[in-house]
């Protein structure tokens, strides 16, 4: 089982579970316990689980959370692969000097390991993403004022008025929930308002799609397809949504990802 099956496994066992020890996951995956101790240490750090004696237990909803989006952990483990390639090539699109924003999200996050060398000046509104680059990177990190939502690790502002609205940017990654006729959808009033707010501050939006993201799914609208520039996306997506974005005039690329 390779690393990414791995963690997504350990992240599905311990939502079903709650409480899983690191003996009963090795046994599952058939790694070693080093392995497994390494694996549940980096899951840890990512906010996809939380360590205690002999195993792990899942994150508990923070008290007076109402955000409805799924939990950054679980979200970051479905489709790993895919949102990899995806991630992979947004970063190649980023040229030393810009400034660009990156919106929270599972497949925006794995931008980080191929940004790791670049210099860019980044606004982001991801705690993990902000976190990961400051650590190991020459990047130039800029967040917005707000409250960290810790089950989707966001930092979000109920204000208009904040530290972004002097921000200027050429390039804005984001992904969605999903991806309609009516353009890019989210399951949060809240997190909706955020990213809306963002791509005013953006020159060009670029979305990062997994092949999963054109079923129904949310009911906030954020931006119609036309707001896009460019939508990269894996060869799983389905005929129809290729349909719907050419004749919205997106411009698609399709990354073909090697899952064996």
């Amino acid at each position: 089982m390779h690393e990414q099956e791995r963690w997504q496994a350990i992240v599905r066992l311990v939502q079903e579970r709650s409480v899983i020890s690191a003996r009963e996951l090795a046994a599952v995956t058939r790694a070693s316990p080093a392995t497994i101790r390494r694996d549940l240490t980096h899951l840890a750090a990512q906010g996809m689980v939380r360590r205690m004696h002999g195993g792990v237990r899942a994150l508990a909803s923070p008290e007076g959370s109402t955000l409805e989006a799924r939990r950054f952990g679980v979200s970051q483990a479905l489709n790993a692969g895919r949102k990899r390639a995806v991630a992979e090539r947004a970063a190649a699109l980023c040229r030393d000097g810009e400034s660009i924003i990156i919106n929270g999200g599972s497949t925006t996050f794995h931008m980080v390991e191929f940004l790791r060398t670049s210099r860019l000046q980044i606004l982001t509104n991801s705690f993990p993403i902000a976190a990961a680059l400051m650590q190991d990177s020459d990047n130039r990190i800029i967040l917005p004022g707000g409250e960290i939502y810790r089950d989707q690790s966001l930092i979000l502002s109920p204000f208009d008025q904040d530290s972004i609205q002097h921000y200027t940017a050429s390039k804005m990654f984001m992904s969605a929930a999903s991806i309609g006729p009516l353009g890019l959808i989210e399951s949060d009033p809240l997190i909706a308002r955020a990213e809306a707010k963002l791509l005013t501050r953006a020159a060009d939006l670029i979305v990062l799609a997994d092949s999963s993201k054109f079923e129904p799914r949310g009911s906030m609208a954020v931006a119609p397809l036309s707001r896009i520039r460019r939508l990269i996306t894996d060869d799983g997506i389905p005929p129809a949504a290729r349909d719907m974005l050419a004749e919205a005039g997106v411009e698609v690329e399709i990354v073909v990802v090697d899952e064996g």
